[in-house]
């Protein structure tokens, strides 16, 4: 049986070791309290960001996911998750004689700076504009340039079982159009999951995927498909322009070439399950 380890099993990981336990791989959850993981999925505990905690991997490891999430949003806990995390895994993986075939790292769509609407794609440019997303730049270097092959999923937003902000705002009448089209990009967390799965079985993958779903939307579009689902008042556009941080479209088409086959194509589908 492969052994498979997923580093930072939270929301994304932990649908990641369902799927792989039911598939029949024997899963390693890490976390820093490995408590609550998937039945199936044998715990882990460990701190990616203290080299000493990460002595004991099992050993055989045949594929490591790096889906670890910032514990805030301040710059340390940033470089903590995503620079200092890797390298300390890939060093720890190292230093065992460990030869996993594939190390998959989720990364993020905040490395494009973009700002316009423009479409963006793998070989977009790639300069991030605050910090957030050269940490994540500087983590996709570190696995892409580590001692084993490795892979870099960006991904959009991610919704889906208890990340329901935008259903949540529609539903309070608190949402509210932005003044300028401003598009948005997100993924379900079961099509993450899909996703990751499917790069782990790929024979010859290129280094770096979107992680988005097939249809990049104007957020006041999303806003208004809900209220009409829910049953609400269509939100209003807000009276004051204030330009975007982020305003692009992200295309999945390497992604849906490789062979993946999205479960929530677009948002509709994705909020449809949730409401």
């Amino acid at each position: 049986m492969k052994r498979v380890l997923i580093a930072g099993c939270g929301y994304v990981g932990s649908a990641l070791a369902a799927r792989l336990a039911a598939d029949g791989f024997e899963v390693w959850g890490m976390r820093r309290s490995p408590d609550g993981l998937p039945a199936g999925v044998r715990p882990l505990a460990a701190d990616l960001r203290d080299p000493a905690t990460l002595a004991g991997l099992p050993a055989g490891l045949a594929t490591v996911f790096y889906t670890a999430a910032a514990d805030g949003g301040a710059e340390d806990e940033y470089r903590a998750a995503y620079v200092d995390g890797p390298r300390n895994l890939l060093a720890a993986l190292a230093a065992q004689g460990q030869r996993p075939r594939r190390v998959i790292f989720t990364s993020s769509t905040s490395v494009y700076s973009q700002s316009g609407g423009e479409w963006v794609d793998e070989d977009s440019r790639a300069e991030p504009a605050g910090f957030r997303g050269r940490m994540m730049l500087e983590g996709e270097s570190i696995v892409l340039g580590g001692p084993f092959p490795g892979v870099v999923l960006r991904l959009g937003g991610i919704y889906g079982p208890g990340r329901t902000s935008y259903i949540d705002r529609v539903r309070s009448g608190a949402a509210e159009c932005p003044a300028i089209t401003t598009y948005t990009n997100r993924i379900h967390r079961d099509d993450c999951a899909g996703a990751l799965r499917h790069l782990m079985h790929l024979p010859s993958p290129h280094p770096v995927y979107l992680g988005v779903d097939r249809a990049p939307a104007d957020s006041c579009d999303v806003l208004h498909w809900l209220a009409a689902a829910l049953g609400k008042p269509a939100p209003l556009r807000a009276e004051e322009a204030v330009r975007p941080r982020s305003n692009k479209r992200c295309r999945s088409d390497r992604l849906a070439s490789s062979g993946y086959t999205f479960l929530y194509p677009t948002y509709r589908e994705g909020f449809a399950a949730l409401l």
